[in-house]
């Protein structure tokens, strides 16, 4: 048996979580053009013939400025310290030494490297090999993939080159698992994403999602949720005139979680100012982004 833990890094923007949900077959990581959309590690879990693979998508790599970026590095760091193979996902607009000090890290590690150079289509074949030869001078030891996980191109390449390099092991879980999430935290991300997605500015940053009801009822969930943002004022944006923006918020989520879940959802939504939330260790801890 093989199997082993794939850790997927990158800086943000780049389609680390599209490329997750690709490889996985599951839309496990939310995804939207905004930076810092994913703040948790998410593991998938593809089994096989012999083998076993668990992904893990992590933040984007960044320059912390408060609590909650400090938190979020440490789950990338602690991505890199225990990953048997490293995902390494750039794109082709992303100059190859943005991070230096982080590519030198990857430079010193004994697990193997894949590098991903996402969006190809965004490219044209000339720029594309400069790009190759750039990557392959800065990890020469790296086994390097143009790709496009939007079109789900060289995905089944990616998957190959991963299962060969897989260390043998005995699987770390079941076959039925295909996650280490439960129910309630991709609720709470899927109302996080449709916030992403229609809010500006500093909103989606300053706001947080708890699941605060989840029941199962026959076919059907019962959900309620709350938004927590850290002033009046984004309450007040959240909600929109007459609720109408909350609203749309709700029936895009619930939407989405039927989907998801393949049951009926009934969800209710709340909005609740909580100050520093992004600064409160122990707010950060319910909040699920206590220490690694």
């Amino acid at each position: 048996m093989r199997s082993g833990f794939i850790n997927i890094i990158g800086n943000p923007n780049v389609g680390k979580s599209t490329l997750m949900n690709a490889l996985v077959g599951e839309k496990l990581s939310i995804i939207t053009a905004k930076a810092q959309t994913t703040r948790h590690r998410i593991m998938g879990i593809v089994n096989g013939d012999g083998f076993q693979m668990v992904f893990s998508d992590t933040p984007g790599i960044l320059q912390p400025h408060y609590q909650l970026q400090e938190n979020m590095m440490r789950f990338v760091n602690a991505a890199i310290g225990d990953a048997d193979i490293i995902l390494y996902v750039t794109d082709v607009v992303e100059k190859f030494d943005k991070h230096a000090d982080f590519l030198a890290r990857l430079q010193r590690l004994t697990a193997p490297v894949i590098l991903v150079i996402n969006k190809i289509d965004l490219t044209t074949p000339e720029q594309l090999e400069t790009m190759v030869e750039n990557w392959r001078a800065a990890l020469p030891e790296a086994f390097i993939f143009p790709a496009s996980a939007k079109e789900k191109f060289n995905i089944d390449n990616i998957l190959k080159q991963t299962i060969a390099l897989l260390p043998e092991n005995p699987a770390y879980y079941s076959e039925e698992v295909f996650t280490d999430r439960n129910l309630r935290f991709f609720a709470s991300e899927i109302i996080r994403e449709k916030i992403l997605l229609h809010y500006d500015k500093e909103i989606p940053y300053c706001t947080e999602v708890t699941v605060t009801q989840f029941k199962e009822a026959g076919e059907q969930y019962y959900i309620e949720a709350v938004i927590h943002v850290m002033r009046d004022s984004q309450k007040g944006i959240i909600i929109g005139r007459g609720g109408a923006a909350l609203k749309r918020v709700g029936i895009q989520a619930r939407k989405d979680m039927e989907t998801f879940f393949e049951k009926t959802v009934h969800l209710k939504l709340f909005v609740k100012v909580n100050p520093h939330w992004r600064e409160d260790p122990q707010k950060l801890k319910l909040f699920g982004y206590g220490e690694n």
